[in-house]
């Protein structure tokens, strides 16, 4: 009997998750049956895409069962199998993530290529958080030919992949925010940033204005709130801004105000699209081509957050939703 440690859901957040909202279980494993893997995982993803699953509300994906492991990006090898197609030894990318030891039919892992990029990679920058940011970047916002870009959150998962790909896809300029001087410093040193700022520092609205005299045509959102009424600001006539995520509002537990100035939308023309990168996926070939080019040739670069261990998986996920990481956050099983 091969035992698997997971995470479970055993209380649904009010706010801030907190420790007790999880549980540590050991499960024990079936035999394999017929066309099936088992897979060592060897990182697990943890998303602020998570935390709205953890409400029992509608959304375009169905929330966590209550005292039921939770799902989510993993990659790992096959360790025992049944699977002509799948034998032992193969690394796959799947969904079942927060547990060490994952199994199920052949069908639901998918094979990683032959490749020197590290398996983590597929997690981040050349997986669904790369084609996050180039699906939104190219598709949404139709980012053109020396557009000024304003991406927030840009020291994150997506934001520090979205800035590199705004200026492959030929961004004139490209400007972030970020939560720290240590990280306004990265976006501007290695993520290739033209400007970056500290969102603690004063208002985002003075802030941006200052960095952007005429205005920005795409904005790439990640934050939501006071990020976004200040793009609407700045956004020039017929500005698109591609809505990603709000990690701002994720634990409000009262209705969060609406920007002020949405007039502008009406007067400039502007457009506002939310997009999830699922609705995306045929853009999936065309991305992994270009991503894996990119990273091989060192002209886009990241960088990953490891917690040890997936009892830590809790503890990385909430250090990940209050900004504790740089790049993509993965817990190392």
């Amino acid at each position: 009997m091969t035992a698997s440690t997971q995470i479970q859901l055993v209380r649904r957040p009010v706010g801030a998750p907190t420790p007790e909202d999880f549980a540590l279980v050991t499960v024990d494993l079936p035999e394999l049956g017929l066309d099936e893997v088992r897979v060592r995982n060897e990182y697990v993803s943890v998303d602020p895409y998570m935390r709205g699953r953890m409400n029992d509300s509608k959304s375009y994906v169905a929330p966590f069962g209550l005292d039921e492991t939770m799902t989510g990006g993993a990659v790992g090898r096959v360790v025992e199998s049944t699977s002509e197609a799948m034998p032992v030894g193969t690394a796959v990318l799947h969904g079942h993530g927060w547990r060490d030891v994952a199994q199920g039919p052949a069908s639901h892992f998918s094979p990683l290529p032959d490749t020197a990029l590290p398996l983590s990679v597929f997690l981040g920058a050349a997986g669904m958080t790369g084609l996050t940011a180039y699906a939104g970047l190219k598709r949404v916002a139709g980012l053109k030919e020396g557009d000024v870009v304003f991406i927030s959150g840009a020291a994150g998962a997506v934001g520090s992949i979205a800035g590199q790909i705004a200026r492959k896809l030929g961004a004139s300029r490209v400007i972030g925010s970020a939560g720290s001087a240590e990280k306004v410093a990265l976006l501007k040193e290695k993520y290739g940033y033209d400007e970056a700022f500290n969102y603690k520092d004063s208002p985002v609205r003075r802030q941006l204005r200052d960095l952007t005299p005429g205005g920005i045509d795409v904005y790439f959102d990640n934050v939501g709130g006071d990020h976004l009424e200040a793009a609407i600001d700045r956004l020039n006539t017929g500005g698109r801004a591609a809505l990603c995520g709000a990690i701002s509002q994720y634990n409000n537990t009262e209705r969060t105000p609406g920007p002020d100035n949405m007039a502008n939308l009406v007067t400039r023309s502007l457009t506002l699209e939310g997009f999830i990168v699922g609705r995306h996926q045929d853009l999936q070939a065309e991305f992994a081509e270009l991503m894996t080019g990119w990273l091989a040739d060192g002209s886009i670069v990241f960088d990953e957050t490891v917690v040890d261990g997936i009892q830590n998986a809790v503890g990385a996920f909430l250090d990940m939703m209050n900004g504790a990481n740089t790049g993509k956050m993965l817990v190392r099983t």
